[in-house]
């Protein structure tokens, strides 16, 4: 077979679950929803940050970003998704794949770095209370957010990079709804052992390295939190970090199962529901985790909901 570069291309297809046409419809109701729900939780966040003086604090401003993180996090992927399900034109031209790939592995690396950002500030926040304001100084923070963007998407240059470079001879079917690395390693027509195992090395840097981190920060927090003499201040303290352990939980956990396990260990929809779990409803997730269990966002959300009211 003649081989064909990417640069050859018209487009992918994107094959989603065309073979399921009744499951297309129920998938695009309930991506409707979550996605509006989506749109509205994260912006919801980063207006309470910026708006309530007292949410201007190194927690809230990495909680706009990762909210932030969230919202176009979801819509490198949705919007195209739910064309794609309308039953309309299931291609996607070989630019606007790049880019996808690009942006939502960019986004997802960079959520990896941020969720480790917020543990260490959870962490200086509990077990360095005296120091902490002093520690995490406003451009600290903002170093380590934009360490954390500027990471992230240098790690996505260069697997997209990697994964275009490889000849696909023609194929253009992406057993997929978007365009992700494992689904196109699928296509090349070369022996890709070597490119999975760069892969897979890398997945373990950005995946586990965090993880081992966060589970120090929180080892630390929770003895700290065990030598709070008041019940009261044990339930704060528990509070404040409970809600960021449940959304790394809930990220890293499916992640880690997605890209940490062998391919062909996945059956042939695996894949997809996965990256349906972690791309689309965690980020649905968040703010309700965020704000249901969050006493300081309830009273800002009070706050500024009655300053507009007391305005009128």
């Amino acid at each position: 077979m003649e081989e064909k570069n990417g640069s050859s291309f018209t487009g992918f297809i994107l094959l989603g679950f065309s073979d399921r046409p009744q499951l297309e419809l129920v998938l695009f109701v309930i991506l409707l929803i979550f996605y509006c729900f989506t749109l509205l939780g994260n912006t919801t966040i980063i207006a309470l940050s910026h708006l309530d003086p007292n949410l201007h604090t190194p927690m809230y401003f990495f909680l706009s970003n990762l909210s932030f993180l969230d919202l176009c996090y979801t819509t490198s992927v949705v919007p195209q998704f739910l064309v794609n399900l309308s039953g309309a034109d299931k291609s996607i031209s070989y630019g606007g794949c790049v880019a996808q790939l690009y942006i939502f592995l960019g986004l997802g690396c960079t959520e990896c770095i941020l969720l480790g950002v917020m543990a260490f500030d959870r962490y200086a926040a509990v077990c360095r209370p005296l120091h902490y304001t002093v520690i995490m100084h406003p451009r600290l923070c903002f170093l380590m957010s934009s360490a954390s963007w500027t990471f992230g998407f240098s790690n996505s240059l260069l697997q997209t990079v990697l994964t275009f470079l490889l000849p696909l001879c023609g194929r253009n079917k992406l057993d997929h709804f978007l365009c992700e690395i494992p689904a196109l390693l699928k296509l090349a027509c070369v022996d890709i052992t070597k490119t999975q195992s760069e892969m897979f090395f890398v997945s373990v840097v950005i995946l586990l390295i965090p993880v081992s981190l966060i589970m120090f920060s929180y080892g630390r927090i929770v003895r700290a939190i065990l030598r709070i003499k008041s019940v009261s201040g044990q339930r704060k303290a528990f509070g404040t970090c409970g809600s960021h352990f449940l959304v790394v939980s809930l990220f890293y956990g499916t992640a880690i199962y997605a890209y940490l396990q062998p391919s062909n260990n996945y059956s042939r929809d695996q894949g997809k529901f996965t990256t349906l779990f972690y791309g689309i409803i965690t980020p649905m997730m968040n703010p309700l985790i965020y704000t249901l269990r969050n006493k300081d966002m309830k009273e800002a959300m009070k706050r500024v909901l009655w300053k507009d009211y007391g305005s009128r």
